[in-house]
């Protein structure tokens, strides 16, 4: 696309010059990628790419929405990348209606982030190795001293655990033995720990492996905020109490933290948020008040702030913003003689990721019930398998069986499965491959063969 933006003359040379860096560089870079060759490795046509791109380019207002599919590559952070270049061409940014937002997999992920659950940050994106942010947090915690070094990824925390170095998990309202990638790797590194902890809603597939289940409460049992991609801290209200000897997060992880020598003692949600406005600049100006029904937008430095709807106005956080040069980056694998498909992982509208709360509504198990192998005819009546017979799926990794459904969706020589049913572990299937900077498995493609 940016070949054709640049060939149509349709780049913002104003905002290049005032507000980029290095665009010779990618101008020259691209001149590898015209659409007749991305034709090569994408089947897109040729024509539908320059409309694509003449379209994005010469509208007054155009917004990049990616999915979470985008990142599920070897090449996953190229082709963020590769978006970043197109915003950057165009001046598509700074201005209502414009800019690039990556659409979040689940419903708190931009607050987890925020929070510092990132192996390479503290709360609001400060870094690990700057003096003055270890003794703030020192200080703040309560402690003499902080870790400096980075802590491990999660594919980093598999490997370590299988060469016997990373001996415990605390897992929080996630299920990775279902929904990560390679899961045969991830549950042999899950019984080589010698504890593991999960703290959820319900026993799921990950518990199977756990020495000890905390029960939490869930959003309508309790009192917090979540914050959205669009970065807007909402409040959430609590509208019943918890099943059982279920408890909020917080309170679990404060009991487990005085259990375990830390004091710390919370009142609630409230003092909670007073602490972050404390040690977190962005959030400074936020207290949980001052969320009321609509929430604030980070950054937020100050109480008179209003909050921060539209980023990169006048520059970005580094000054220029750099166009930086990706090339196409092979899959882990590809289709061949004896895997002559290519699996493509992701989600269906019924169902929500492990599928744990989605598959105990009596409404969605009826419309989806079961794990489904989508296939397109062609290659249906070349197998000689008909609609909603069983089919065992074959990689190198792994077998399951699924229902096939005969349809048009599925391009020829492709097949779709979601990873949702526990009685079906499609990722048991998925590729080895991760991308190489953020470590971000290659769920969207793996070879595969359908067997009867």
């Amino acid at each position: 696309m940016l070949y054709c933006i640049i060939e149509e003359g349709l780049i913002n040379e104003d905002f290049i010059s005032k507000r980029t860096e290095q665009f010779d560089a990618i101008k020259k870079h691209v001149q590898d990628y015209p659409p007749e060759k991305v034709y090569q490795i994408t089947d897109v046509e040729p024509a539908l790419v320059r409309a694509a791109a003449v379209k994005y380019a010469a509208s007054r207002n155009s917004f990049i929405l990616y999915g979470l599919g985008v990142a599920e590559y070897k090449g996953g952070t190229a082709g963020v990348i590769a978006l970043a270049n197109l915003v950057l061409a165009t001046g598509h940014v700074g201005r209502p209606h414009t800019g690039i937002d990556p659409l979040r997999g689940q419903n708190n992920v931009q607050g987890a982030c925020d929070m510092g659950t990132l192996p390479y940050t503290f709360p609001g994106y400060q870094p690990t190795d700057d003096t003055k942010v270890l003794e703030k947090f020192a200080k703040a915690w309560g402690v003499n001293s902080l870790p400096v070094s980075d802590g491990l990824l999660e594919p980093e925390m598999y490997d370590a655990a299988l060469e016997g170095r990373f001996k415990a998990l605390y897992c929080v309202g996630y299920d990775p033995a279902q929904t990560q990638s390679n899961i045969g790797k991830v549950h042999e590194a899950l019984k080589a720990m010698d504890f593991v902890v999960v703290q959820d809603l319900f026993l799921t597939e990950t518990a199977r492996f756990a020495h000890v289940v905390l029960p939490s409460a869930c959003f309508y049992e309790k009192d917090g905020t979540f914050t959205s991609g669009e970065r807007r801290i909402r409040r959430v209200s609590k509208v019943m109490n918890p099943p059982g000897k279920a408890k909020a997060d917080w309170e679990i992880i404060c009991l487990v933290s005085q259990t375990t020598g830390y004091p710390m003692f919370y009142t609630g949600p409230e003092q909670i948020m007073t602490e972050i406005s404390s040690v977190t600049p962005a959030y400074a100006g936020i207290s949980y008040d001052r969320l009321g029904d609509f929430g604030v937008v980070w950054p937020c430095p100050n109480g008179d702030h209003p909050g921060t709807p539209l980023l990169h106005v006048e520059s970005f956080p580094k000054g220029k913003g750099t166009f930086v040069p990706v090339s196409y980056i092979i899959p882990e694998e590809e289709a061949d003689e004896e895997y002559p498909f290519v699996l493509i992982t992701g989600r269906c509208l019924e169902h929500y990721n492990n599928g744990s709360m989605t598959r105990r509504c009596e409404g969605f198990e009826r419309i989806s019930r079961e794990e489904l192998v989508e296939i397109n005819p062609e290659d249906a009546a070349r197998l000689d398998i008909e609609d909603g017979v069983m089919v065992k799926v074959e990689s190198r990794r792994g077998r399951v069986k699924a229902r096939v459904k005969v349809t048009g969706r599925s391009k020829p020589g492709v097949v779709f499965m979601t990873f949702h049913h526990q009685d079906t572990l499609t990722n048991i299937l998925t590729s080895p491959g991760v991308d190489a900077k953020t470590l971000t498995p290659e769920y969207k493609v793996c070879a595969v063969k359908i067997l009867p």
